[in-house]
C-alpha cells in the first residue's frame, strides 16, 4: 500500500508545520535549498495590527549552515499576533514554492552597493 500524504495537513504550511514539527524545504529557481518560517512583527503597527511575512533561510550545498535568506514582503495581518500568523499558515505548499521563487528573483534584480 502507498503511504500517501493527508492533503489536508500536509498541503498547507501550517499543517506541515503540525505534522512534521519541521520547517518545510524547497529548492529555489536559483538551484539553492532553503527553509520556510512564519516571520511575525514583534510590535503592532500603527493601525494596532501585527504584520506577517515569509522568511526562507538559504543553506550550504551540504545543509550544514545558513548562508543567505530571501523574505516576502508583509502578507498578512491581524490583530494579534497568532492571528497574522494563521493567515500565512493557510497557504498551500505550492503558494509558499511561488513566494520563494518570487523572493529570489527580487533579490537577485537588486543592484550591489
Amino acid at each position: 500500500m502507498i503511504d500517501r500524504p493527508d492533503p489536508a495537513v500536509d498541503a498547507t504550511f501550517g499543517g506541515y508545520l503540525a505534522k512534521h514539527s519541521r520547517p518545510p524545504a524547497f529548492e529555489g529557481v536559483d538551484g539553492s535549498a532553503y527553509s520556510a518560517s512564519v516571520y511575525v512583527s514583534d510590535f503592532p503597527d500603527e493601525a494596532g495590527e501585527f504584520g506577517a511575512a515569509v522568511l526562507f533561510v538559504r543553506w550550504s550545498a551540504g545543509g550544514d549552515r545558513p548562508t543567505g535568506h530571501v523574505e516576502t514582503a508583509v502578507i498578512s495581518r491581524g490583530a494579534t499576533r497568532e492571528e497574522a500568523s494563521s493567515e500565512i499558515e493557510k497557504l498551500s505548499l505550492f503558494e509558499v514554492k511561488e513566494l520563494l521563487d518570487a523572493a529570489i528573483r527580487v533579490s537577485t534584480e537588486r543592484p550591489d552597493w
